[in-house]
């Protein structure tokens, strides 16, 4: 391959195979600092949200649509947003996405009601939807598959994890000083970012006349799917699963699905190709990456719980005791790729997810007299080296041998994977809980670890099945040996 020169036909960047020169890691490290930004508004306004409501003097159940319009948007927009960047260009999808983060933290800044902060936060989401699938499809379709883009990944997946800890640290500290510091950061970052990506990311390739089709009927009957099924994993906990007000939401997002299926079986150019989906690699990532995040956000719920009611931590001090895992992901991170590249996405999964059950049933001791040091710590440092493991992990796995045309998509449907699994893991993990326990009402040992036992399930059913997949294929192959030894030996002369 030739020195990294952008083709005149496409814009793009090749990397060397000597390495990759500075104009490369200029769009890794652009791509990084958009992926990096999502973690850290999606983290902030968490610890922000009491200083919020003490300002407003409103009720906890509308500040806490400060955080729930962020998932809202951000989760229901993901699968559009990806096939988008298919189809009108990365590039373009991210400068708009960025563009939205940053008019989105402009108004939360100067907002002057908890209605427009929450308008503000569901713009941020919007922004974080376009700009997350986008991002990783920049970088799939800039490192060519194998090592490159392993290493890529794994760096790429190493900030945004950092991003959502150190969002933790710095809502503390800023938040300290007023609650409008942790949208001012998120402007400065963005137009950072937004700046990076204009110099820095070049142009994407051509695109054939026939990726511009949307599917327009399906686009939207998706998105309202998405947007109605966060809605109501969002709601439910407080609601209740089986009051009116979660069974007709629940009940629409059937009627559209229905629909979206229905416009996908007819049309010409569907937003999800068949072919995107055999082997099953792709499906498997989106299902890992629920539990992944499923897991982890329960866990620092129960945890934060735990360390802020019952210990008596203050929001920063918690962020501190979590600061061991960031720096674990950042050093880690970068280097998963180089693992993958050895044995292969499917064993480090299953690696990663064994981890996370050990993890997570160290925890289970809560409530025998132990410290954050013997309880809280372990569990944070083991997945510390599980996270990036299993992230990097299915990302790669989502993208690998996906054409360019329809990398966006195939990382939209793992990133929903993401958001889905930890709206709905935490959903189910809350119902464990007494009624209130996340608005003043101290929860017991005993209700942390019912909680607690719901996530070590979901982590050993998802280490069984990843285990499963390193095995089938050895399975599979030792079958295929055996039959052809068979043949052999029926041809054989005697």
């Amino acid at each position: 391959m030739n020195d990294s020169e952008p083709t005149a036909s496409s814009g793009t960047i090749e990397p060397s195979e000597s390495g990759w020169d500075i104009r490369l890691w200029a769009v890794l490290v652009v791509v990084c600092g958009a992926l990096f930004l999502d973690g850290l508004d999606s983290a902030m306004i968490g610890v922000a949200v009491p200083s919020i409501q003490s300002e407003f003097a409103t009720s906890a159940s509308a500040v806490q649509w400060t955080v729930s319009a962020y998932v809202l948007s951000f989760g229901g927009l993901l699968l559009f947003a990806g096939r988008l960047a298919d189809a009108i260009g990365r590039r373009v999808v991210l400068l708009v996405g960025v563009a939205i983060l940053l008019a989105g933290s402009l108004l939360g800044t100067f907002a002057t009601t908890v209605e427009l902060i929450i308008v503000a936060r569901f713009g941020m989401g919007v922004g974080a939807a376009l700009t997350a699938p986008a991002g990783l499809a920049i970088i799939t379709t800039t490192f060519p598959e194998g090592p490159a883009r392993n290493r890529a990944v794994g760096i790429y997946t190493a900030c945004g994890a950092v991003g959502f800890s150190a969002g933790l640290l710095g809502g503390g500290l800023l938040s300290s000083v007023g609650w409008r510091w942790v949208f001012a950061l998120s402007v400065v970052m963005a137009a950072v970012v937004w700046a990076g990506a204009v110099t820095f990311v070049p142009p994407d390739r051509p695109i054939r006349t026939e990726r511009r089709t949307l599917n327009l009927p399906g686009s939207l009957a998706l998105t309202a799917t998405m947007l109605l099924l966060v809605y109501t994993v969002v709601e439910a906990p407080q609601a209740g699963w089986t009051s009116t007000s979660t069974l007709a939401p629940a009940t629409g997002v059937l009627v559209l699905a229905a629909g979206f299926a229905y416009t996908e079986r007819r049309s010409v150019a569907p937003l999800f190709p068949r072919h995107l989906f055999r082997g099953g690699d792709l499906l498997s990532a989106a299902l890992f990456s629920a539990a992944i995040m499923g897991t982890y956000t329960s866990f620092q719920f129960l945890s934060a719980l735990y360390l802020q009611q019952n210990l008596h931590w203050s929001p920063l001090q918690m962020a501190l005791g979590f600061l061991p895992l960031s720096v674990l992901v950042a050093i880690i991170g970068p280097k998963v790729g180089v693992l993958i590249s050895a044995v292969g996405t499917r064993l480090v999964i299953a690696t990663g997810f064994g981890i996370y059950a050990v993890a997570y049933l160290l925890f289970l001791r809560i409530g025998g007299g132990g410290s954050f040091w013997d309880l809280v710590l372990p569990t944070v440092v083991l997945v510390g080296f599980a996270f990036p493991m299993s992230f990097t992990g299915a990302y790669v796995q989502a993208t690998s041998g996906v054409p360019d045309r329809d990398q966006g998509v195939a990382a939209a449907v793992a990133q929903t994977g993401y958001q889905l699994g930890s709206a709905l893991v935490l959903a189910v993990v809350t119902l464990r809980l007494p009624q209130g326990t996340s608005v003043g009402v101290v929860a017991t040992p005993a209700d942390y670890r019912d909680g607690m036992i719901v996530v070590c399930a979901v982590a050993f059913a998802a280490f069984a099945c990843a285990v499963l997949r390193v095995v089938r294929p050895h399975r599979r192959a030792h079958a295929v040996r055996v039959s052809e030894d068979v043949s052999a030996a029926k041809v054989m002369p005697r």
